[in-house]
């Protein structure tokens, strides 16, 4: 017997459901047997089939509340003159965006929107350290950039997590 797929094959092999002659290449282990591609049904979750229009809500929402977060960012930062308060400004940073980016696409996940996570962590951060009075504070204490570099880490972290 031939294999229906790669004819110059021999197999002693088939599909349990359709009973198409099928080489070990070609066959699919299933919980009932071995299937052929076709009868597998060989696909994606739908949680994890993202297209294209989801990125483009992705880099919506997650520039949107990135800006949001990052004015809170600064508005803490300068109210409250504390590097410790980072400690949960970043986090929740990244927790906030990575909860809102998943309403936004309906629970998606994929690589691609915790690359879009992440980056709008950083985004929210850049944006909180320029405006006027985050700014100055942040260069004129250089020491404190290793902290906000772990503090952003972690922020990142957290939104990929949610999205992966």
């Amino acid at each position: 017997m031939k294999c229906a797929i790669h004819p110059d094959v021999e197999t002693n092999l088939s599909c349990g459901r359709c009973g198409k002659a099928i080489c070990p290449r070609c066959l699919v282990q299933t919980p009932v047997g071995a299937r052929c591609q076709d009868c597998a049904r060989l696909y994606k979750l739908p949680t994890f089939r993202v297209e294209a229009k989801h990125y483009l809500r992705a880099i919506g929402a997650g520039l949107g509340i990135a800006l949001a977060c990052g004015a809170a960012w600064w508005a803490i930062r300068t109210v409250i003159s504390s590097y410790y308060l980072n400690l949960v400004i970043g986090p929740g940073t990244g927790y906030a965006i990575g909860w809102v980016i998943s309403l936004v696409v309906n629970h998606k996940r994929s690589t691609g929107l915790a690359i879009i996570g992440g980056a709008a962590v950083v985004v929210g951060y850049v944006f909180s350290i320029f405006l006027p009075p985050g700014f100055y504070q942040t260069v004129a204490a250089p020491a404190y950039w290793l902290f906000d570099l772990l503090v952003l880490a972690i922020g990142v972290f957290i939104a990929a997590s949610r999205l992966r």
